[in-house]
């Protein structure tokens, strides 16, 4: 029962290519690549979680609106069509997200928390707790101080300290003493 996803899937999805986008500069580059470029750029678009990767010598924005423009000279033709194409991948996106939240929601049994109740919270990887495989995966019971919406739970020590970060209730399950 512990394995099951407590709350239903919320997808999110960018409407259009390259609404949602992030770069970056990876660098400088040790050693020096051999044809001189110093720093590497990340451009990543969350539409389509396609990662484009270059080398530069000199990252200015002039560079980022030249190889846009670079990129879509001479072809007029493809314009016309890209927002045809666009709706085609939105479409099929959403269908895509329906499928993925329809099988994912039929596992899931939602858990009720109560402020009062007693529940032990999951050791991460990345905790100093986590220490191998023989030892616990799950720390001391704390108290369920707030429930708030979308599965969050504010924890608060025994003793009636609160804490400040929320945790998701998949991190958590009831003690019974």
């Amino acid at each position: 029962m512990i394995k099951v996803p407590p709350n239903e899937l919320n997808a999110i999805s960018s409407p259009w290519p390259f609404d949602a986008w992030g770069m970056d500069a990876i660098g400088p580059i040790e050693p020096i690549a051999s044809n001189g470029h110093k720093l590497i750029m990340v451009a990543i678009d969350y539409f389509t979680k396609w990662v484009e990767a270059a080398s530069y010598k000199v990252v200015t924005k002039k560079v980022i609106a030249d190889f846009v423009k670079d990129q879509w000279k001479g072809s007029h033709e493809q314009l016309a069509l890209i927002d045809g194409k666009r709706m085609n991948a939105v479409c099929h996106g959403q269908l895509n997200q329906n499928r993925m939240s329809r099988s994912f929601n039929k596992r899931v049994e939602p858990r009720q928390f109560a402020p009062g109740q007693l529940v032990l919270k999951k050791i991460f990887p990345h905790q100093h707790e986590a220490k191998g495989k023989f030892f616990p995966n799950w720390q001391r019971p704390y108290m369920v101080h707030r429930v708030l919406t979308g599965g969050a739970l504010i924890l608060a020590e025994t003793d009636g300290e609160v804490w400040s970060k929320p945790i998701n209730s998949d991190a958590v399950k009831r003690y019974y003493v």
